[in-house]
């Protein structure tokens, strides 16, 4: 017992137990130092802003920094996007993301789909406009012929041509109108009381 007690106060366990302590530490340290790097701790990148970029030209730019594009879906056709181009992303621009995050996107379709012109024709003009709104047209030019009713859709154009209600054009296509102006009853009448106003030369 005594040469145990006399071991366990000398120097060289006290010598043994400090090795042995910073082998410890050692350990330890390499250890999370190895985990830091191979998880990647504490290395962020910030997602760039891909708004009206083409899906090659944002996946360059991603891939330089260890990101990755995943193209999740093709929009309707927003103008105030190129054709083609992104539109929405997640995760958002000036987001902080580890390295090899995926970016998802949406993309820009590369145009208006085309759509069915409504059926306007003897509507009013009150009733028409919504109508055209509803269907994803856009009001165009108003013209004003002799006619009975007054503002009743006389005629659907585009571009000169005549529409029918079921002709296709683009979505946010601007039709003109053909409207009446409510005039021809008054003016008939008006013609009627002249004729009977005017007195016979003797």
């Amino acid at each position: 017992m005594s040469n145990l007690k006399n071991f366990l106060t000398s120097k060289v366990f006290f010598k043994q137990v400090a090795i042995a302590l910073g082998i410890i530490v050692v350990v330890i340290f390499l250890l999370l130092q190895w985990l830091s790097w191979t998880t990647n701790h504490g290395e962020q990148v910030q997602v760039p802003d891909l708004a009206k970029k083409t899906v090659e030209k944002a996946s360059e730019e991603l891939d330089n920094l260890g990101l990755e594009a995943v193209v999740l879906d093709t929009v309707e056709f927003n103008a105030k996007f190129p054709p083609y181009t992104i539109v929405e992303q997640d995760p958002l621009a000036k987001v902080n993301v580890k390295d090899g995050r995926k970016v998802y996107v949406k993309v820009n379709a590369g145009g208006y789909s085309a759509i069915k012109v409504p059926d306007l024709v003897q509507k009013t003009y009150r009733l028409a406009l919504p109508m055209l709104k509803n269907a994803g047209l856009e009001e165009g030019t108003k013209t004003y012929v002799p006619y009975l009713a007054k503002d009743v859709v006389l005629e659907m154009k585009q571009n000169g041509k005549t529409l029918k209600a079921g002709d296709k054009v683009q979505k946010a296509s601007k039709i003109d109108l053909v409207l009446g102006d409510g005039k021809t009853g008054y003016q008939e009448a008006e013609g009627t009381q002249d004729s009977t106003s005017e007195t016979p030369e003797n």
